[in-house]
């Protein structure tokens, strides 16, 4: 799982802001005990001295003899420490500087992985991304209303409600079971105001608090970022637009809206084969909304990204009533 630099730096940041008050708390509660039970001040200085010793001893400067003897004096210490805190009301370790993750001692990693703390974190700041740009909210797949499709035949495509069902659910399976699903990538497609925005906010929520990178972005701001990147090399536009393709290239889970919306040229049809092969190449996760077929984007679209989406990506295609306007009819 890799997260985007900036949530990776958000996120550090919160992890050190979290040990700095940790350690400010500890400071402000052993001044306290200090200052009510002097003696426990002492013995911290006699308990670092008898530490000093022991790391002597165990490199060999003193008999063994003296190490057990330094052994019992450290304990005997503690003991007396532990009795005077205990009668001013604090536990044994209330004054030790003892991190506040054991796993990974407050640094977010352990050895080369990330830390579950430091994921969480992670997790979060990613959300926070998420939720400006999807205008996430109630975005769930318990929020989502079948209520708001038709049960009528909808032309010959069938009935709307009964497709949503199926569609919600195929949603629901693939956030639940991501990384195990059968199915990597997904086509939304369909007219505007039918639910693939509000579906893809609730994968992405899903996935994302399962501790997975996500990236969402529309097509049209993906191809401009690859346009930025070859054409803008030297700027800082372009070292920007560098950073982002990778988070695109690189994400476990890639959000494409609006396929289709995008002026066609043949630079975004060699964006996008870039982006489609070098994502499957590298077994990652693709969901795609668009307005078109996956008939009309291969009309649209070369034979090569044809080729792709409709061989590796399970299309979900949504009819009925704009429920935009079902909505507004509602109250």
């Amino acid at each position: 799982m890799s997260f985007d630099p900036n949530v990776m730096r958000r996120a550090m940041a919160r992890l050190e802001t979290k040990r700095m008050d940790l350690q400010k708390e500890r400071d402000i509660v052993r001044r306290t005990a200090y200052e009510k039970e002097p003696r426990i001040a002492l013995l911290d200085r006699n308990l670092r001295g008898t530490m000093a010793d022991l790391i002597g001893a165990t490199l060999g400067r003193t008999a063994e003899r003296s190490l057990e003897d330094i052994r019992m004096k450290n304990l005997g210490l503690q003991r007396q420490r532990a009795e005077l805190l205990a009668g001013i009301g604090l536990a044994e370790h209330a004054l030790d500087d003892l991190p506040s993750c054991t796993h990974c001692n407050d640094t977010g990693w352990r050895g080369t992985v990330l830390c579950d703390c430091l994921q969480t974190l992670c997790t979060e700041e990613q959300m926070k991304e998420l939720s400006k740009l999807l205008g996430m909210g109630n975005q769930s797949f318990d929020d989502f209303r079948l209520d708001y499709y038709s049960q009528s035949f909808h032309g010959n495509q069938g009935v709307p409600r009964e497709n949503m069902q199926a569609i919600r659910d195929a949603c629901f399976n693939y956030a639940q079971k991501f990384g195990r699903f059968p199915i990597k990538n997904l086509f939304l497609s369909g007219a505007p105001g039918l639910g693939k925005t509000f579906l893809s906010a609730c994968i992405a929520r899903m996935v994302s608090e399962r501790g997975y990178s996500v990236v969402y972005d529309t097509a049209g701001n993906i191809f401009s970022q690859f346009e930025a990147k070859k054409f803008q090399q030297g700027s800082q536009d372009g070292r920007e637009a560098r950073d982002e393709t990778k988070r695109y290239l690189g994400c476990d889970l890639l959000i494409v809206d609006d396929l289709g919306c995008e002026l066609t040229t043949q630079f975004t049809q060699s964006a996008l084969y870039e982006l489609l092969n070098t994502r499957l190449v590298a077994g990652r996760h693709t969901v795609i909304s668009s307005n078109l077929s996956m008939q009309e984007v291969a009309r649209r679209y070369t034979p090569q990204i044809a080729s792709r989406l409709e061989g590796e990506y399970h299309a979900l295609h949504f009819f009925g009533d704009d429920i935009r306007i079902v909505k507004k009819q509602q109250f």
